[in-house]
């Protein structure tokens, strides 16, 4: 049997969707119409509501067939399979963990090469993160492998914020993974994804508790990131102190809601040896690159004076249970975990920041289009009120500035006929003055010159009345 689905909208409103059987051998055709509903009869429905009522008919009406032959749709598993071998797969760890916590170490053995990463100081000022991306082959599978290291954390005198750089990066990748979702041009299928699907916690083999400092930050990450976490340098405890600092470092988790990645049991295959892995969290881990004979082999393992230690035996660490559920067992779960769980928070609070909502305050979807409108509409009117806004502080100011220009001119015009008064007056003092200081000086002139006439006349006798007297004393 071959089936088709159609959607056929008449002049009322949309129809239910309605399902055609054909049969291939005898040609005998079969349709069920169905009318439009009431609701639709009624007034025509939202995009958000049409759509939604599709579906829901949809749903309603699908039912399963049974094929007379073969059609060849079983083979989309093996086509799903060759496809991403071909694109390959990607994968992001961070690890966050005091320096010289053998975190880098760790990573070589995991993958069982060198990545080569240099060493690190205790003497960074604050934590930085460095990523490095790496293209590891195993058989057919290509992995673009990415580790970010935590560089610095915990070197601190104040640790206080030492948490914020990784939850800075952790965010910074999220947003870069939607910002390319919200492009009108994507390319997300070949996007190198750099969202952290695991972050590896490891914990300082104390013995006693988790450090203040561990619970804060993981506690910070819980929401953001898959966490495992891992008690580092295992071979430094005891096994019997080992079992108790286990149990304290849960407890201490569950006490404090850290709420930490646990191996997904809901698929069958998987579920029993998942459930046992999650009694032995956190795993207690060694790492060495360094070859150590052991009997007739060569094994990966680290020689103390008292024996050796080796990596892979399951009686001295849990890395061969860590490198199962990381890699061989729950790898493509932790990808879709910080898909579906981590960045799908972190993508809702951002457009709920941005306002858009699924539905309406009356409960009632919305579509993007309808919340784009609205936020659009809403946008245009407060930048409408801004404008209005602003041209009426304009006006006021421009009215308050006149009336200051005014008033400045008043004040520039009552000065300006106090000082054209004030000249006048000293103008006329002053013609005052010249006139009585004309006065004078005419009076003066004459007073010179009747001075100057009587002296010319007394020049004028004074040689007479000389030649007198010499004349009396000539005659004497």
């Amino acid at each position: 049997m071959v089936a088709s689905l159609r959607t056929t909208p008449p002049a009322g409103g949309w129809v239910r969707p309605a399902l055609c059987l054909s049969s291939c051998g005898s040609g005998d055709l079969a349709r069920s119409n169905l009318q439009p509903s009431r609701r639709a009869l009624r007034a025509p429905l939202s995009p958000a509501m049409a759509s939604a009522e599709i579906t829901r008919q949809m749903s309603e009406s699908v039912r399963p067939l049974s094929l007379s032959g073969h059609v060849g749709f079983d083979s989309l598993p093996d086509q799903l399979v060759n496809k991403s071998t071909s694109q390959g797969f990607g994968f992001n760890i961070l690890c966050v963990g005091e320096t010289g916590i053998g975190k880098s170490t760790l990573m070589d053995t995991l993958f069982n090469t060198s990545f080569e990463s240099s060493q690190s100081t205790h003497y960074e000022n604050q934590v930085k993160l460095k990523a490095q991306t790496f293209e590891l082959q195993e058989s057919t599978a290509r992995l673009k492998l990415t580790i970010v290291n935590s560089v610095g954390f915990g070197d601190q005198i104040n640790k206080e914020d030492s948490y914020k750089p990784i939850i800075d990066y952790i965010d910074a990748q999220f947003e870069a993974y939607l910002q390319e979702e919200l492009k009108i041009k994507r390319s997300l299928h070949n996007y190198h994804d750099t969202r952290i699907h695991a972050c590896l916690y490891f914990i300082s083999p104390t013995g006693h508790s988790l450090k203040s400092l561990d619970l804060v930050t993981m506690k910070k990450l819980d929401s953001k990131v898959n966490i495992i976490p891992v008690i580092a340098k295992a071979d430094t405890i005891a096994k019997n102190e080992l079992h108790k600092f286990k149990i304290k470092i849960m407890g201490e988790l569950v006490s404090n809601g850290v709420q930490i990645y646990q191996f997904p049991i809901d698929d069958e295959t998987v579920a029993k040896i998942n459930s046992t892995m999650n009694g032995h969290l956190p795993f207690a881990v060694i790492g060495s690159t360094e070859e150590v004979k052991v009997g007739n082999k060569m094994v990966k393992a680290r020689q103390y004076p008292w024996g050796v230690v080796q990596v892979e035996n399951e009686n001295h660490s849990d890395f061969v249970k860590l490198r199962e559920m990381l890699v061989c067992v729950n790898m493509e779960d932790l990808r879709e975990q910080t898909h579906t769980r981590h960045y799908e928070l972190y993508r809702r609070c951002k457009l709920e920041e941005m306002g858009f909502k699924d539905t309406d305050p009356n409960n009632k979807p919305v579509s993007l289009q309808e919340t784009y409108e609205a936020k659009r509409n809403e946008f245009l009117g407060e930048l409408h009120r801004k404008e209005e806004e602003m041209r009426q502080m304009f006006v006021m100011r421009v009215k308050e500035k006149e009336t200051q220009l005014k008033e400045a001119e008043k004040e520039l015009q009552d000065k300006f006929e106090q000082l054209k008064k004030m000249h006048q007056d000293e103008r006329k003092k002053l013609d005052e003055k010249k006139s009585h200081l004309d006065e004078e000086m005419s009076i003066f002139n004459k007073r010179k010159a009747a001075a100057e006439l009587l002296q010319s006349q007394a020049f004028q006798t004074t040689p007479q009345m000389n030649l007198k007297k010499d004349k009396d004393r000539k005659h004497y």
